[in-house]
């Protein structure tokens, strides 16, 4: 599939741009330079009319992403959330993606869910109501359940989304194949990793049995959380296409307005987002990966609903670590540490120089530092973090793609409720209480424990693996006896032992 017919879908990807009034606006957006510019029109301008025309009714730049398709729609809802980044006009227009595109018919909902159950949809509901949701993969219907007078929420699969993503995903697989052979420079960013991390997140969205089972996960994780719901799953009544949950009721996290009319204390309601994403990243490993204004709602009592778990993301315990430790050192300005936790994690090539890398993060760190969001430029930010990346070799990391890309998210919706955010303050209890939990004497013992646990599980079998390791040993070819299994054990545990009092003895120092 991958192959040069993508070259015409890419050109028509430009051509809509062109052809829908979006592409100036995406290009004064990003701040493009002048060669970007000259680039974009000869490329695009002579292919106009190849371009999808869409719905005229809608803006530019919504007009352009619903037509190029479900792919493109959740590129853009990211940018919604993101003003400060791509201009508040654009962001606008962009809000549209969340949950507000043109629904199908009420009548295929109930066919397929029908179809799903194997029962009639008049036999489960009493009532079941026209769309009052719909977004790039799926929509939602207001239902109340026959037997218990419970109203629900019915979330469908558009029909053919399938279909629409492999077409959408193979032009942007060839797209990136495009980059590593016309940019080699650009293979640092590996581009093809990351359209197959894209490909796998959206997979697993298109399975709605997936997502009612991340449901339960992530309520299971978070119940004891104050100020924060997730909607109950109904599991006899949710399938591979369509899924069923607790009614949420409650007012857009998008709908300022309405928040303040509601009495509701905005700056509170930032705070508790942003905090809440970094309890989940870093305590539970497993965080709502896709929690823009559209997937909250803010309860009458404040609480914060989150719904929409198609996209989850998870990390291990390592990662944490390094994550908390990078978060920790940029809020005490300790740039030469989070210069070393990135060398030590592989995120910048040995070669390099840590010192001039710690300079580098300094220049990040300072600009931002105990200043309110309003007075912040992310736009030149992000631009600076990308020379910075570029200049030091910093690869793509594929396993922190979704973390990162949600942390910009939740930021962006954190500073829609409260525009003064400073989200180093509010992350600072947060992260001070991960690290005194994760990095110290309770967690070396931990590890400690956890290492003596895997070791025992290999007890009956550790005289015949030192045996083995011993024979290897006397061999003359020592590859042999490094691949032994026992010797990975002892290193483990050394190793283990070791890493867990480094990071412990570097946080006291």
């Amino acid at each position: 599939m991958r192959g040069p017919h993508n070259i015409w879908r890419l050109i028509r990807t430009g051509a809509t741009l062109e052809r829908t009034g979006a592409m100036s606006l995406v290009l004064d957006a990003f701040q493009a330079p002048p060669s970007l510019r000259i680039a974009a029109r000869v490329l695009g301008w002579p292919f106009k009319w190849l371009g999808l025309k869409g719905d005229p009714t809608m803006p530019p730049a919504t007009r352009a992403l619903t037509a190029l398709g479900p792919a493109y729609i959740k590129f853009g809802q990211v940018l919604s959330t993101r003003p400060d980044v791509v201009g508040d006009e654009l962001a606008l227009q962009l809000k549209v993606l969340q949950d507000k595109l043109p629904p199908f018919s009420t009548q295929i909902a109930k066919a397929t869910v029908a179809y799903e159950l194997e029962i009639s949809v008049d036999d489960v509901f009493s009532e079941f109501s026209e769309p009052v949701a719909a977004a790039s993969i799926a929509q939602v219907h207001k239902a109340k359940l026959r037997d218990t007078g419970e109203y629900v929420a019915v979330k469908v699969l558009r029909p053919g989304i399938e279909k629409a993503f492999r077409k959408d995903v193979d032009a942007f697989y060839f797209a990136a194949r495009m980059i590593e052979i016309l940019a080699p420079s650009a293979r640092r960013l590996r581009p093809m990793e990351v359209i197959k991390h894209f490909e796998g997140i959206v997979l697993a969205e298109l399975d709605l049995r997936l997502e009612s089972s991340a449901a339960g996960e992530f309520s299971s994780n978070t119940e004891k959380d104050a100020g924060f719901q997730v909607p109950r799953v109904h599991w006899f009544l949710s399938a591979k296409r369509m899924m069923t949950m607790q009614w949420a009721e409650g007012l857009s996290a998008s709908d300022v307005t309405a928040i303040d009319l509601a009495g509701h204390d905005r700056r509170l309601l930032g705070a508790r987002v942003l905090q809440l994403f970094l309890s989940h990243a870093l305590r539970d490993g497993y965080f709502h990966g896709d929690m823009h204004q559209g997937n909250l709602k803010i309860a009458a009592n404040g609480d914060i609903i989150a719904y929409d778990f198609g996209i989850m993301g998870r990390i291990d315990e390592y990662t944490r670590r390094v994550y908390a430790e990078i978060l920790f050192g940029f809020i005490r300005k300790d740039y030469r540490r989070v210069a070393e936790v990135h060398f030590e994690a592989g995120y910048v090539p040995a070669d390099r120089d840590v010192e001039e890398f710690a300079q580098a993060l300094r220049a990040v760190g300072e600009p931002i530092f105990g200043m309110d969001a309003t007075r912040i430029s992310m736009g030149r930010l992000l631009n600076y973090l990308f020379e910075v990346t570029e200049r030091f070799g910093m690869e793509t990391r594929t396993e922190l793609i979704l973390l990162q890309r949600t942390m910009v998210v939740v930021e962006g919706v954190a500073r829609t409720l409260d525009p003064h955010i400073n989200i180093w303050e509010v992350a600072q209890p947060i992260v001070e209480d991960y690290i005194k939990e994760s990095i110290g004497p309770k967690a070396l013992l931990r590890d400690l424990g956890k290492t003596a646990m895997i070791l025992s599980r290999f007890g009956p079998r550790l005289p015949a693996l030192a045996q083995a390791a011993l024979i290897r040993q006397s061999e003359p070819q020592q590859e042999s006896a490094r691949r032994s299994v026992f010797a990975p054990l002892l290193w483990m545990a050394a190793g283990g032992a070791m890493t867990a009092g480094g990071v412990y003895l570097s946080t006291l120092l």
